[in-house]
């Protein structure tokens, strides 16, 4: 049974997707506020985050970014409107997914077993995984799942983690946002393509020494992305 927080200021939303969630077995504890919400936290475990984006006092933004500061939990941000800015800068933020509002309980349920079947993949992953992979100053360890830039450890998010190990497999192979998409996130329409972009963007922050001229994350444009350096 998974822990799910939901923050959500909405007392309607809150209370129907508290109730839609937990009748689909999760246990959910729902709050009003983001400071409510690190409260929670810090108190307490939970597996993945539901997190409105426009919340009063501290909004949905800095309440994700505050999250990712803590560690790799999953978050899934809740937006009142298929707007790109906002999407984009939640995704930015750190957020792993999103679903416009208003809400669909199935949809919304379907996002948290997917970042939490991803999660307990990449948990069971590596087993036969060889040692270490070292490409120029950055290293991957599968099996320990943990990656390395100049001898320190980088701290990446769940989503970011799998990505990279994703474009890794095959150097040099291009990978498409669709096929990223439906390996990565687990999505089938390539609508979202801008999750893929604003993942790379933070992936490139943490693994290359110039994001703007990136050596391991490189695009290819028209097709996607690719692992170098070639």
């Amino acid at each position: 049974m998974s822990r799910v927080l939901l923050i959500e200021d909405h007392q309607t939303v809150r209370d129907g997707l508290q109730l839609a969630l937990t009748r689909q077995g999760h246990t959910v504890d729902a709050v009003a506020t983001g400071e409510q919400g690190l409260d929670r936290l810090r108190a307490g475990a939970s597996d993945v985050v539901i997190l409105d984006l426009m919340l009063p006092g501290m909004d949905g933004f800095e309440v994700c970014r505050r999250i990712r500061a803590l560690g790799d939990l999953p978050i899934i941000m809740l937006t009142a409107r298929n707007d790109d800015m906002d999407v984009v800068a939640g995704l930015e933020a750190g957020a792993d997914d999103y679903v416009v509002k208003p809400v669909q309980a199935r949809v919304l349920e379907a996002r948290i077993r997917a970042v939490l079947r991803r999660a307990a993949a990449e948990s069971r992953r590596g087993g036969g995984e060889q040692g270490p992979e070292q490409y120029g100053n950055l290293t991957i360890d599968r099996a320990a799942l943990v990656v390395g830039k100049d001898g320190v450890p980088v701290s990446l998010a769940p989503t970011e983690l799998r990505l990279l190990l994703e474009l890794s497999r095959t150097p040099g192979r291009v990978l498409s946002r669709q096929q990223l998409l439906e390996a990565v996130w687990e999505h089938g329409y390539l609508g979202d393509s801008r999750l893929v972009d604003a993942c790379v963007q933070r992936l490139r922050a943490k693994i290359e020494d110039d994001s703007s001229a990136p050596v391991f994350v490189q695009t290819v444009r028209g097709f996607g992305y690719r692992f170098g350096p070639l």
